[in-house]
């Protein structure tokens, strides 16, 4: 089994619809996998544009948000996101690699890049985030029981 890199945090229930999974994270940097499934493929087959902008998504905003105190945690909200499709996917696993760029206490930038099991570059992108109040600082806020 592996650690529980959410350190006791539910799932979100959008992350339980595509079932992806946090598989690292550290300062300013965050992995995410996911398995494709039929579910995650448009008609022609391949993984959805929507599924690839959500992995860029949710990587940088997990890249921003590492917060090293148990119990704690840090949030953003996306202002802006761009997204570039560059290489299709019919199967296998995804790894979505988003790093946090710059940013000062409030906004912060980051981009990501998703890979497909053979390492090709299938899309991406980058945002800019707002931290929610009381993520600005490293030590988060309490998670709510």
């Amino acid at each position: 089994m592996s650690r529980d890199l959410l350190d006791g945090e539910p799932k979100s229930g959008f992350q339980e619809l595509l079932d992806y999974h946090l598989s690292e994270w550290s300062q300013d940097r965050a992995v995410l996998e996911l398995s494709i499934e039929r579910r995650h493929c448009n008609r022609a087959g391949l993984v959805h544009g929507g599924v690839l902008a959500t992995l860029i998504d949710t990587s940088c905003g997990f890249a921003a948000t590492f917060c090293p105190h148990p119990g704690r945690v840090r949030r953003v909200v996306t202002l802006q996101l761009t997204c570039s499709f560059t290489g299709q996917a019919r199967h296998g696993t995804l790894r979505a690699i988003g790093h946090k760029k710059a940013g000062g206490s409030k906004i912060v930038f980051c981009s990501a890049e998703i890979l497909d099991e053979d390492g090709r570059l299938i899309a991406m992108g980058e945002g800019s985030f707002r931290y929610r109040t009381g993520s600005e600082s490293p030590e988060g806020v309490l998670l709510a029981p």
